[in-house]
């Protein structure tokens, strides 16, 4: 109920007011069932402006920090978050990552939209940075489509550590479904999931327009890109 409630009454008409948010290709998103609608992560009002124009709910997997915040800000992060069913990821636990993935198949299970950050944080730049393979495992799990979902300049209303937003036309693009059902019964398969997520990346980068980053944006955050195990994997094969 809150979720509707701030869609509709206390934040979605200041939304459209005032950033006049501007939606193409809404028509790729099945009206109804399971779909993960996979998107580039370039501002905390990312979660804001897209669910915005969907008709339908989206239910995200969202990182733990917007959980545990402290003080009155970390009070309505959790407020809103928990009432818009977002489901919490603990980036620094692999088992607690892998339940909140078991979890994001439940939500397709029940027929939901989910939505995903595949890059894991926002963007520290602007371009468009590796994605982790979690969204792959789900596509291959649960053989639902995939949905691109490209937010165009929601780093320019809000650049990281901007409280209040840039008054200016948000834009937002939807792509094409990706249908990976040739890979059915290749899920755990690391070298499959890859393939999927770049995939997946390729797609947001074409509708984004954003230079790629063949690196994880958490490393870039963290001053360091270490060689992933895939990379790993891929070189002691090529030697």
């Amino acid at each position: 109920m809150f979720y509707w409630v701030c869609k509709y009454i206390l934040i979605g008409p200041f939304l459209r007011v005032f950033f006049r948010p501007v939606l193409e290709g809404v028509e790729n998103i099945p009206a109804t069932g399971p779909v993960i609608l996979a998107s580039n992560h370039l501002s905390f009002s990312d979660s804001f402006f897209f669910p915005l124009m969907v008709p339908r709910r989206i239910i995200f997997l969202a990182k733990a920090e917007y959980f545990t915040g402290k003080g009155l800000k970390g009070l309505f992060s959790r407020l809103f978050f928990s009432a818009a069913g977002c489901v919490p990821i603990d980036r620094a636990s692999g088992s607690a990552a892998e339940a909140a993935l078991l979890t994001g198949a439940r939500v397709l299970g029940e027929g939901h939209p989910l939505g995903i950050y595949p890059e894991g944080t926002r963007s520290p730049d602007g371009k468009l940075y590796r994605g982790k393979t979690g969204v792959a495992r789900l596509a291959l799990e649960t053989g639902v489509p995939v949905v691109p979902v490209a937010m165009i300049n929601t780093d320019q209303v809000q650049p990281i550590g901007r409280l209040i937003p840039r008054i200016m036309r948000v834009r937002m693009r939807v792509g094409k479904p990706l249908d990976f059902s040739r890979y059915a019964g290749m899920a755990g398969n690391r070298f499959v999931e890859r393939s999927v997520t770049d995939q997946i990346m390729y797609d947001l980068m074409q509708l984004s327009g954003q230079r790629y980053a063949d690196v994880y944006a958490a490393s870039v955050k963290n001053n360091s890109t270490p060689v992933d195990a895939d990379q790993r994997a891929a070189e002691s094969v090529a030697a």
